[in-house]
């Protein structure tokens, strides 16, 4: 399943795949795998993802 949502949030804030991996403190390759659908962060790193993107509505992007 691709995040498409996940990259209409990062386009959204104008920023690149590796300003977003460094933002929420994972590498650019994991953003990547995660952007395209073929890897799923875990509850905590998306617990670090809402500390890092406080705007962000995680349950949109993680959950649908």
């Amino acid at each position: 399943m691709t995040r498409e949502k996940l990259k209409e949030y990062r386009i959204s804030i104008k920023k690149t795949q590796e300003e977003m991996a460094e933002k929420w403190g994972i590498t650019t390759s994991f953003y990547k795998q995660i952007e395209c659908g073929a890897k799923n962060p875990s509850i905590q790193k998306i617990k670090e993802f809402k500390k890092s993107f406080p705007t962000a509505n995680t349950a949109e992007i993680f959950l649908t």
